[in-house]
């Protein structure tokens, strides 16, 4: 006799129930787990919200969408809102996942693809580390959603609303733009200009989608242009050979990324015939070639072309392709056929829960436990006492609030961050910077860095960035657990703000 388990009944029975279970417990452990546990936030967090300090229309990284989402969700909640934020961003990309998923395979289907996505390292564990990467997932998985309904199913209201995710990728990223530019590829292939063309719905959904874009349109024209990676690999042979062979590298390395999910994959399936196990069957109707066609290309094609285009710029290192992996769970199951038997129903169970809770639970050990190591983490650094110490130092000299801070981008984005008075982030002294040298002498910086010895001698960078520097006595912060870690010492300096004027004694 067939015994099915809670976990396969309920996906047979309440797939709806299910996604939300495995959904929210996901965005939950990923928002308590950094906001309990981190000190300083992960990744570039730190930068990305000094970026949209002062919400300025462009910058060097790229269009300012996530970067002034960044700030707002600060501002709002702090740090807490920030890994709201990026969880909310996870949460909507997986509903738009699993609304394509229920047009094109079914809600069982798309329920199973939901559960896959657990095992894409690239879809978990960095999720707090918000930015545009992740501010780009939601808005392309709904891209894919709307572009299905309207070239797909006929709905022409769709055209409209997929003009406003394109006009939204472009202002959150320049890849986003890149991704949206394979649409019409798509379309192209498959052949289906001319029924497409019969209507003016997507003539009218481009110049919405260009007038979405129009302000920031305007900052690349008064910025002089967008900076486009030179693509040294291309210039001899020898280095496109390197070039190829590193992006194999990185293509191995996203390929493990998926790791879980080829041993959910495993288990589901019976791979490895350990034991004869009884199989449940999840039934669907038959996929229509339009959609399956869709789902394969979507599933490859921008993780192809991303990862080819970063190792041509020289960008060797692993980069963060959450929104072009968004596909990858649907495109197995759609690969699958229309009978999936599920094998070890509990083991199945156990291991997906393992999955999609194990990540943050490490995350949090990692916390308490690197320390021990020697091994420092980011998420570990004192920014808020840093940051205070720096604040009330300045403003006790000088009789003004910090609002400015250079020096070492990573420690002065921290202290722009947590200093009371969010001072804004000295790069260099370009016109096009929101910040110059002029109002360094108006108002007065702090310039801080990593201290390698015990006199806090800056770097040769920034000494030749900032001649006149005079150097404080290095400041040590305690950590919560220090461990076997080195102290945390910052070198830093104070350029005072010029004096005002004197009064003009009346005539």
């Amino acid at each position: 006799m067939l015994t099915i388990s809670l976990f396969i009944e309920l996906i047979r029975t309440r797939p709806r129930l299910i996604f939300w279970l495995a959904v929210s417990a996901q965005a939950l452990a990923w928002t308590l787990v950094p906001w309990l546990f981190y000190v300083a936030p992960p990744g570039d967090v730190a930068d990305v919200i000094a970026t949209g300090h002062g919400f300025p229309f462009g910058s060097d990284p790229g269009p300012p969408l996530a970067y002034w989402a960044a700030e707002v969700a600060f501002r709002i909640g702090g740090l807490l809102g920030v890994y709201a934020l990026s969880q909310l961003c996870v949460v909507v990309t997986f509903c738009a996942i699993f609304s394509l998923g229920r047009l094109i395979a079914g809600p069982h289907h798309a329920v199973l693809a939901i559960l896959l996505m657990a095992g894409i390292t690239a879809l978990g564990a960095p999720t707090p580390d918000f930015g545009p990467a992740i501010l780009s997932m939601p808005v392309w998985a709904l891209a894919l959603l709307h572009f299905y309904r309207a070239a797909g199913l006929g709905q022409p209201g769709a055209w409209y609303a997929l003009a406003i995710d394109i006009g939204l990728l472009g202002l959150i990223s320049y890849q986003g733009l890149m991704l949206a530019a394979l649409l019409p590829l798509f379309v192209l292939v498959t052949g289906r200009v001319t029924t497409i063309g019969r209507t003016m719905h997507p003539l009218i959904a481009t110049v919405i989608a260009v007038l979405i874009l129009f302000p920031h349109l305007i900052w690349i024209d008064q910025a002089g242009g967008v900076k486009l990676p030179a693509f040294d690999a291309l210039a001899s042979r020898e280095a496109l050979a390197g070039a190829v062979a590193d992006w194999g590298r990185l293509v191995a390395i996203l390929a493990l990324s998926h790791a879980g999910l080829l041993i959910m994959i495993a288990i589901a399936t019976n791979a490895t015939r350990v034991r004869r196990a009884q199989a449940v069957i999840i039934h669907r109707a038959a996929v229509d070639p339009f959609a399956r066609h869709l789902v394969y290309f979507f599933a490859l094609v921008p993780a192809l072309l991303v990862t080819f285009a970063a190792v041509l710029s020289g960008q060797t290192a692993p980069v963060v392709l959450s929104p072009a992996f968004v596909l990858s769970g649907l495109a197995l199951v759609v690969a699958a056929g229309e009978n999936i038997a599920l094998h070890h129903q509990r083991l199945l169970a156990t291991v997906w829960a393992l999955l999609l809770l194990l990540p943050p639970l490490i995350a949090a050990f990692a916390v308490l436990i690197t320390p021990w190591t020697g091994i420092e983490l980011r998420i570990t650094q004192p920014a808020p006492e840093m940051a205070r110490f720096l604040a009330e130092g300045f403003e006790r000299r000088t009789g003004r609030p910090l609002a400015i801070v250079g020096g070492q981008t990573r420690l002065a984005s921290l202290v722009a961050m947590f200093a009371p008075s969010r001072p804004s982030i000295f790069i260099d002294d370009d016109p096009a910077r929101p910040v110059k040298r002029s109002d360094i002498a108006e108002s007065g910086a702090i310039i801080l860095w990593p201290a390698t010895d015990a006199a806090g001698t800056p770097p040769p960078a920034i000494k030749a960035q900032f001649p006149e520097l005079v150097p404080e006595v290095p400041r040590v912060f305690g950590r919560t657990i220090e461990g076997r870690l080195t102290p945390f010492r910052i070198g830093w300096a104070m350029l005072r703000p010029r004096a005002p004027d004197p009064e003009t004694p009346a005539q």
